[in-house]
C-alpha cells in the first residue's frame, strides 16, 4: 500500500489529517504501508525571517482580530477532539516552510514520519521558527542525523529549488489545497477527513487494486 501525502508544515489541518490517517492505519493493519511526503508551499513569498503571525493571518483571511481568534478557537477544538494540540497563542511568526520540507526530504525513510511530526510539534506546540536552521538541526539531532551534514543540506539552494519545483508540480496536477492524500495512485482523500473516512478509503483502495 502506497500513500502519497501532500502537505505544508504550517497547515493545522494537515497535522489533523495526518493524525486521522495514522489512527486509521493503526486500526486497519491489512497491508504494509509506505508513505511518501510531498511539499505543498502555501505561501513561498514569506521571507525566512517571517512575518508577524496574527497580522499575516488577518490579511490572508481578510478578517478582523475577533473573527481570527474564533477561527483559531474552532481549529484548536477540532484538533483537540482528534488528539492534536494546536497552540496558536504560542505562534508568533508566519514562516517560510521550504527548509522544513528540506529536512523531511533528507531524513532517512525509517524516521521520516517521526520527523514530520516533530516539525509540526515545534511549530504548533512550541511556537518555534521552523525556517530556522538551528531549530531544524536540533530536530534532526534528536533522531541521530549527522548535524554537520544536515546543516549543509539545509543551506543548499539546490534543495530549495527542488522543493519549490515539486510544490509547483503538485498544483499543475490539480492539487490546489492541502492536506491531500492519494492511496495506491487511485483513491483520493481531500481535506483532514476522519478516522472512519480513511478506513473506508483504505478498504476502497484494496478493492480497486483487486479488480485491476
Amino acid at each position: 500500500m502506497l500513500i502519497d501525502i501532500f502537505h505544508d508544515t504550517v497547515c493545522p489541518w494537515c497535522r489533523i489529517g495526518k493524525k486521522h490517517l495514522f489512527d486509521a492505519l493503526s486500526q486497519w493493519q491489512k497491508e504494509t504501508v509506505n508513505i511518501r511526503w510531498h511539499p505543498f508551499l502555501l505561501d513561498d513569498n514569506v521571507p525566512v525571517s517571517g512575518y508577524d503571525f496574527r497580522s499575516f493571518m488577518q490579511e490572508r483571511k481578510g478578517i478582523q482580530p475577533e473573527a481570527l481568534q474564533n477561527l483559531f478557537n474552532e481549529t484548536q477544538r477540532i484538533g483537540a477532539a482528534s488528539g492534536v494540540k494546536l497552540d496558536f497563542d504560542k505562534i508568533t511568526l508566519a514562516v517560510n516552510t521550504k527548509r522544513s520540507h528540506q529536512l523531511i526530504a533528507v531524513a532517512p525513510d525509517n524516521i521520516k514520519n517521526q520527523v514530520v511530526e516533530a516539525i509540526y510539534k515545534a511549530y504548533f506546540e512550541d511556537g518555534l521558527n521552523i525556517s530556522d536552521i538551528d531549530v531544524l538541526v536540533e530536530i534532526g539531532k534528536t533522531y541521530h542525523m549527522d548535524v554537520r551534514e544536515l546543516g549543509n543540506q539545509l543551506n543548499n539552494h539546490n534543495f530549495f529549488d527542488s522543493i519549490l519545483a515539486e510544490s509547483t508540480f503538485s498544483r499543475l496536477k490539480g492539487i490546489n489545497s492541502v492536506p491531500f492524500f492519494i492511496i495506491n495512485n487511485k483513491v483520493q482523500v481531500k481535506g483532514s477527513g476522519s478516522v472512519e473516512l480513511f478506513i473506508q478509503a483504505l478498504n476502497r483502495a484494496v478493492l480497486v487494486e483487486a479488480t485491476i
